[in-house]
């Protein structure tokens, strides 16, 4: 089994359906992997096409129990008077690339748009996201001085 961080770069969105009748929508990300979650800042005012250039950290281990290998990234409006609106959501599936990571050490999905689906199954925009995993050291990898290896001695 390899363990390893999966880092989640959330570029930016296009074309997202505005949820607000008055000024531009607030959109946020929740990004959920596996049980874990991770919340994106509030794009204020960016409306249907906001950016974010955040990235996110999971702890992942392949293969894991389950087989949800995906990244599930729900777009919604924040609110201030009534709760959040729900957009959308893209879902990445990573199980491919864990294998690879797992096998090469790290593996990488680069920014590439997904497409988001609203509650309704309709077409809702875009989202850009790329996808890092890389997988821990063992213990066998790492410096052989850390573990008494040889080393020169200073004396003569």
């Amino acid at each position: 089994m390899a363990s390893g961080i999966l880092e989640v770069e959330l570029v930016d969105a296009k074309g997202l359906g505005d949820t607000d009748f008055l000024g531009d929508m607030d959109p946020y990300v929740l990004i959920q992997y596996k049980g874990q979650e991770r919340k994106s800042s509030v794009a204020r005012g960016q409306g249907s096409n906001p950016v974010w250039k955040e990235k996110f950290l999971f702890n992942v281990e392949y293969p894991g129990s389950g087989e949800g290998y995906k990244l599930i990234l729900k777009i919604l409006d924040k609110d201030t008077f009534s709760s959040d609106d729900y957009i959308g959501q893209a879902t990445i599936y990573v199980k491919d690339l864990l294998a690879i990571g797992a096998e090469k050490g790290t593996a990488e999905l680069h920014p590439n748009r997904y497409s988001v689906v609203g509650a309704d199954q309709n077409y809702r925009g875009e989202l850009e996201v790329g996808v890092v995993f890389t997988r821990n050291k063992a213990k066998e990898e790492f410096d052989e001085r850390e573990f008494g290896g040889w080393k020169q001695s200073h004396f003569r």
